[in-house]
């Protein structure tokens, strides 16, 4: 049966192909009167061809994004959109990427769910790297959309490992002395930093120096929340004397790595390096919930232990900052041993 006019045609194409079978539409004619084609595509069945054109003929798309690489979406998005995000976000979604490598060349309209959720289950790692990598499928499968790329979102039928309900570890008082055992060592002063103060990585890779106060031995920073922000937590006679090492360095952040900024990236390997070494497989982050769990242990006052972690509560109220609030947070702090 023949085709209406304008709609296109199915032609097989001579020699020995893979995929015979062009799709094809007239969008002009030449000098000489020949028609010039616009491809649809190439197929190894005439039915998909056909159902190709149908396709074409009920929603146009633009034929060269449709023939788009999962690669090259990714960084028609990502010269849009990392600008807009934090460099630990547009970080993760390049880690993700990577884990995606199979399907890097394919087209991303025939990219499909089953395939998306192999590069998941295939991945190797855990339930933070198998959301990341849904995450940055769900971003794309957005984006396209936006491109007429595709008509419908695949990842919407893939799924993560879910998260734990609780991961977090706190150490043993056995596994801080085993810290303190090697604290001559180099990063492992930052171990018990964090255990002695309960700053997240994100807040000790930004103290900056002129922040902190070593007449009052005090620590402004924070990030995070509107309590968390620039929230003050003294310093534990313990570690002192860690932090006027680091503050003699004459760097503009307390905990530097050549002079410069220390990323997170790079301090995860020194914290790797130290947990190898000390037999452990804690995370910086449980620092912080042991900080809290030998405060409560310690029977310290609920609205400090709050102040001091930067949470809101309706112990904290407005947040004020007295010479009687210092002492205050002072003795909370100094009641860890």
């Amino acid at each position: 049966m023949k085709n209406p006019n304008g709609y296109g045609s199915v032609v097989k194409l001579s020699g020995n192909r893979r995929k015979p079978y062009c799709a094809r539409k007239t969008s002009g004619w030449n000098d000489k009167g020949y028609p010039i084609y616009k491809v649809i595509g190439y197929f190894a069945e005439r039915q998909e061809a056909m159902i190709a054109l149908a396709e074409y003929n009920r929603n146009p798309f633009d034929v060269d994004l449709s023939k788009i690489t999962m690669k090259e979406l990714f960084e028609k998005w990502s010269k849009r959109d990392f600008s807009k995000m934090s460099k630990s976000s547009a970080s993760s979604h390049k880690s993700a990427f990577k884990h995606a490598s199979a399907l890097h060349n394919a087209p991303y309209k025939n990219i499909k769910a089953y395939q998306m959720q192999e590069v998941i289950d295939n991945c190797g790692y855990g339930y933070s790297t198998q959301g990341a990598i849904k995450n940055l499928f769900g971003q794309l499968d957005r984006f396209a959309m936006e491109l007429d790329v595709i008509n419908k979102c695949n990842s919407a039928l893939i799924s993560a490992a879910p998260i734990p309900p609780s991961s977090k570890v706190p150490f043993t008082e056995d596994e801080i002395t085993a810290v303190w055992n090697i604290s001559d060592q180099e990063w492992v002063d930052s171990v018990l930093f964090f255990l002695y103060t309960g700053f997240r990585i994100g807040e000790m890779t930004t103290i900056e120096c002129a922040n902190v106060n070593l007449e009052e031995m005090t620590i402004k920073g924070g990030i995070k929340t509107k309590a968390g922000k620039d929230r003050i937590v003294p310093i534990h006679p313990k570690i002192q004397g860690f932090v006027r090492s680091r503050m003699s360095e004459g760097n503009k952040f307390l905990f530097s790595y050549k002079g410069k900024k220390l990323s997170a990236t790079q301090y995860y390997i020194f914290w790797n390096q130290i947990m190898e070494q000390l037999s452990m497989s804690h995370t910086p982050h449980e620092c912080r919930h042991t900080f809290r769990s030998r405060l409560d242990s310690a029977g310290a006052n609920k609205r400090c232990i709050d102040l001091l972690m930067g949470h809101t509560s309706k112990d904290v109220g407005e947040r004020v900052y007295t010479h009687k609030t210092l002492d205050e947070l002072k003795d909370t702090i100094n009641l860890l041993l």
